[in-house]
């Protein structure tokens, strides 16, 4: 690493970013885990939209693609909508 202030300092920049990052990532995920996990179309009908906006901010902030946005936001409406209970 060069010595120079601003390479110091978008390194802490970057180190931040990163751990923000990866820290809105494992919610997402494990906000995804949940609800595919949930049985009862009422429960995960309710928690789709919030999780939904979670991946959309993900690809806002440019964390994810915007397609794999996209997918994963299909992927759990086609999931949502094949419960039955």
């Amino acid at each position: 690493m060069a010595n120079h202030s601003a390479t110091k300092k978008d390194v802490r920049q970057s180190t931040k970013r990163n751990e923000r990052n990866r820290y809105y990532g494992k919610t997402t995920r494990n906000a995804i885990r949940d609800i595919k996990a949930l049985e009862e179309k009422k429960a995960a009908t309710d928690k789709l939209p919030t999780v939904a906006s979670m991946i959309d901010k993900l690809a806002k902030r440019g964390t994810i693609h915007k397609n794999k946005a996209s997918n994963l936001k299909r992927k759990l409406a086609l999931k949502v909508n094949a419960l039955t209970k």
